[in-house]
């Protein structure tokens, strides 16, 4: 997505360790307008793929989710990455390594929001190592549902981790991928 390559560009801060800040349209503060452009390149992308569901992870990635949901007209169901008294009953849980924190995170979606009858399209906002993606396909896969695929608003294509499910067989279509970047440099793949 040019229009997405053309706003990290303008407004995205490469900061150190691999680190790319996108705070000011697609993290803290959200450009709603443009958030649902990314939504409707989605909807594209996917529009007869059969989505009965997007899933997503907390808390960055929902926007994204509700952004193209909205378009496409279906129900979002986010992991929880900490137990909460408001989650009861059986959950489907996976651990996930979150490369920006860090640290790692038993995430869990009630057994109730995802089935055998789903085809759920997995979203979230960054793709660097892949294992946020890796354990939200961990959870359809556990409730028998189909993964129709995954989707990332930013990919960090030198990390590998959007090309690694790729050789898995499942489609990952990111709306920017990212081939180099450094303070003051950002090449996207061609």
């Amino acid at each position: 997505m040019k229009a997405l390559e053309q706003k990290i560009l303008n407004e995205g801060t490469v900061l150190g360790g691999d680190i790319l800040k996108v705070g000011s349209f697609l993290n803290q503060q959200i450009d709603v307008a443009f958030l649902m452009e990314m939504g409707e390149e989605i909807d594209k992308i996917y529009k007869n793929a059969g989505v009965t569901k997007i899933l997503t992870i907390e808390a960055s990635g929902i926007a994204v989710a509700v952004a193209a949901a909205a378009v496409m007209k279906v129900n979002v169901v986010f992991a929880k990455k900490n137990k909460t008294s408001n989650v009861s009953g059986e959950v489907y849980s996976a651990n996930v390594h979150s490369f920006t924190h860090g640290t790692d995170y038993l995430v869990t979606v009630p057994k109730d929001y995802i089935d055998a009858n789903d085809k759920i399209l997995i979203i979230d906002d960054f793709l660097a190592n892949g294992k946020a993606l890796e354990g939200l396909i961990d959870i359809v896969e556990q409730a028998g549902a189909e993964v129709a695929g995954c989707t990332c608003a930013i990919e960090k294509g030198f990390q590998g981790g959007g090309d690694k499910l790729r050789k898995k067989g499942y489609k990952v279509e990111s709306l920017a991928v990212i081939e180099k970047m450094s303070p003051g440099n950002i090449e996207f793949r061609k």
